[in-house]
């Protein structure tokens, strides 16, 4: 373990003046575990300043829709939202670009997600609406936010002092059963695609879906697995978040390339479905792929009060279960309504690495791992294998779902039931379009 460039910290931070480096390596153990809060800070600040802290899920273009109508040109992003109607009167709402700096966020995946009350009906138009939300936001502020599709853009923006910003959309329902609309998803930009929602496709169960909720079996059918493969061959990421455990089961075996999740939790320390067994995290890191935490406190500690040391247990357990190369973080900010007291906003994760640095048993190479390097290991094989069947020449796919069986199965009418449910249910929240209880 080297803790030499801790060390070097620590003395000038605490004891202000040591010359020689013989007395500042041993001194370096336990500075990290007495040093202040400040102190502590400055070393999370200087780890983060060497390696791209990347979050895996931010609802921010959610809002943008909810709140002004994806008028960008007329939203000022580098205000202190805290103190901006209707932002400041929403708990749905944790995400501004100063706060993004405070919390020196290197790379965020924005969220292109819409509501699954949509998949019978514009879930594709509405979906590009948000993609060019998210293009257009990043357009605005060129001198702190970048567009990125690489794991390298990430790294290069990096360098530049500025926030690469990455599209995820949240949902399978978005694809409109369309390997088409999957492959112009990627050529806009999307480098992630959430299998399911709240709700159950045609080709896949999700964790709180119909199927599911019915004790049903059933995970990918022929056409999803074609989706897995077909994104594999572009260099998409496949997002395991929501779903089903039968669904990601199939996904694990049939994905060529790692897997993620991109906002979920320990199902051992919180038994949820939205979580990750114990059983699953081991195939994960198997895979190569890797869990980034939520901070939902629902399902931090399966209640609405959680604190920053409840999600160092999920980063800790596993860790534990699957490996220091499988775990990230993806708080999933603006589409939660309760968070950790100490991980409020985007602003706070200095706060979560600082508590980690007085923790001996995370090394400043584990804390670079947690922050970007497993996330850009995982992005840099899934490009690898994309190049890979490039070699072998594997064409794209031409898979279809028959269309005279979309809207007259049982599982399309009950999925749209309960959405319309959920959202007359909701609609006295100050955000009433809001479709489900967290994205």
């Amino acid at each position: 373990m080297e803790y030499r460039h801790w060390g070097v910290i620590c003395v000038v931070l605490v004891l202000a003046a040591v010359t020689s480096v013989g007395v500042g390596v041993p001194l370096a153990l336990k500075a990290r575990r007495t040093a202040g809060l400040t102190e502590r800070l400055e070393m999370a600040n200087v780890l983060l300043q060497q390696v791209p802290l990347i979050d895996g899920h931010n609802d921010f273009p959610w809002n943008l829709r909810n709140f002004v109508h994806n008028e960008v040109d007329a939203f000022n992003f580098s205000a202190d939202l805290r103190q901006v109607a209707p932002w400041n009167l929403s708990r749905w709402s944790h995400t501004d670009l100063p706060r993004l700096r405070q919390g020196r966020v290197g790379a965020q995946f924005w969220a292109a997600y819409v509501p699954c009350k949509s998949q019978w009906m514009d879930a594709v138009p509405l979906s590009l609406e948000q993609i060019d939300v998210v293009r257009r936001l990043v357009q605005q502020y060129p001198q702190y936010l970048t567009f990125a599709t690489s794991a390298q853009d990430i790294v290069d923006a990096h360098k530049s002092g500025r926030i690469a910003s990455l599209l995820g959309v949240e949902g399978g329902h978005s694809l409109g059963n369309s390997l088409a609309v999957l492959r112009t998803f990627y050529r806009s930009g999307v480098r992630y695609l959430t299998l399911t929602h709240t709700c159950d496709t045609p080709w896949a169960t999700s964790a709180s879906g119909e199927a599911s909720k019915q004790g049903i079996s059933r995970g990918l059918n022929d056409f999803g697995k074609a989706v897995i493969l077909e994104m594999n061959r572009l260099g998409m990421i496949v997002d395991l978040s929501h779903t089903s455990l039968r669904t990601t089961q199939d996904a694990l075996v049939v994905s060529r390339a790692p897997v993620i999740f991109s906002h979920s939790s320990a199902q051992a320390l919180c038994n949820t479905s939205r979580n990750v067994p114990d059983h699953i995290l081991e195939q994960v890191a198997l895979k190569g792929g890797m869990v980034m935490v939520n901070f939902y406190s629902e399902f931090i500690t399966c209640n609405t009060s959680a604190k920053l040391t409840d999600v160092i247990a999920h980063l800790n357990h596993i860790r534990s279960v699957a490996g220091i190369d499988h775990v990230g973080l993806g708080a999933g900010y603006d589409g939660i309504n309760w968070t950790p007291e100490g991980l409020e906003d985007v602003s706070r994760y200095p706060y979560l690495f600082a508590e980690l640095v007085k923790d001996d048993s995370w090394s400043e190479e584990d804390l670079k791992k947690l922050a970007g390097q497993n996330f850009l290991r995982v992005f840099r094989t899934v490009e690898q294998v994309s190049r890979q069947m490039a070699v072998e020449k594997v064409r794209p796919r031409q898979d279809r779902v028959d269309p005279l069986k979309l809207i007259y199965t049982s599982a399309a009418r009950c999925s749209w039931e309960l959405s319309e449910a959920l959202n007359k249910q909701q609609s006295s929240q100050p955000n009433s379009e809001r479709g489900e209880l967290t994205r």
